[in-house]
């Protein structure tokens, strides 16, 4: 099977915490976490590219998070929580927020920690995204993510 870019989606941190996945292979990641009720729209997404997230015309290294109908007098104590655990320094772009510089994490390990504290802290619900590339979907299979999670990517 060729080596492409593959997405899967919809996975939970106890999911995530049982995947053995290859970390190189993890091009980005998402932390989807959503406030009840869900059709509010209340939501922050922490994620990181593995290459860096565009601000201007630069590109960002570290964790970044986006929110949406999120009460703006909440947002220091999100990044705050954020850059106690990986450091960077915060800027501000619309709806996101860089921490530029932060540690870069993409273990399975640390990225359900991460989902699973997020749920916590802030009262939300998790739901993880992983995109890959260079690797097979049988190879994936074989690292414990499963078929009905995967999200193919056209090329």
């Amino acid at each position: 099977m060729a080596k492409g870019r593959m997405r899967y989606w919809k996975i939970t941190s106890d999911e995530l915490s049982g995947y053995t996945y290859d970390e190189k292979n993890l091009l980005n990641w998402e932390i989807k976490c959503v406030r009840e009720p869900e059709n509010e729209a209340h939501f922050i997404g922490v994620f990181m590219y593995r290459h860096g997230t565009a601000y201007d015309y630069e590109s960002v290294r570290g964790i970044c998070y986006f929110h949406n109908n999120i009460d703006r007098k909440e947002l220091p104590t999100i990044t705050s929580f954020l850059q106690g655990k990986f450091g960077g320094k915060d800027m501000e772009k619309g709806d996101r927020i860089f921490l530029k510089g932060s540690k870069e994490i993409f273990s399975a390990k640390d990225i359900a920690s991460l989902a699973k504290e997020m749920e916590s802290k802030f009262n939300m619900k998790a739901i993880i995204s992983l995109e890959f590339e260079g690797i097979t979907a049988d190879a994936l299979k074989a690292a414990g993510l499963p078929e009905s999670k995967l999200l193919p990517i056209p090329t």
